[in-house]
């Protein structure tokens, strides 16, 4: 060994095998995530029954407006009616009610 080579580091050599299968394992990982995400959500299928919401109606309100809604959600009760919705209760006395398509 020559004086040179005694007291001069020699330069490290980088392996890439390590880096290289890190990378392509968290690729692999990533692609069957994925893939196994995608089928398993599409077996998922919720199926309710379907509403029967009745004919398309059209109330014309006393004060000039109107409420688009399905024959089902209005009701009367005591000589009132009323629109029955998913969250409210609108008193719609007074209004006439006609039946037409409102699409």
């Amino acid at each position: 060994m020559t004086r040179f080579e005694l007291y001069h580091q020699k330069p490290k050599q980088f392996s890439w095998k390590g880096p290289f299968f890190f990378i392509l394992t968290f690729i692999i990982l990533t692609v069957g995530f994925l893939v196994f995400r995608y089928y398993y959500q599409s077996t998922i299928n919720i199926e309710s029954p379907e509403e029967n919401l009745g004919s398309q109606v059209v109330i014309h309100l006393p004060d000039g407006k109107e409420v688009f809604t399905y024959e089902n959600y209005i009701f009367e009760k005591d000589g009132r009616t009323y629109y029955k919705g998913e969250r409210n209760t609108i008193d719609l006395t007074g209004g006439t009610v006609t039946y037409e398509n409102w699409e």
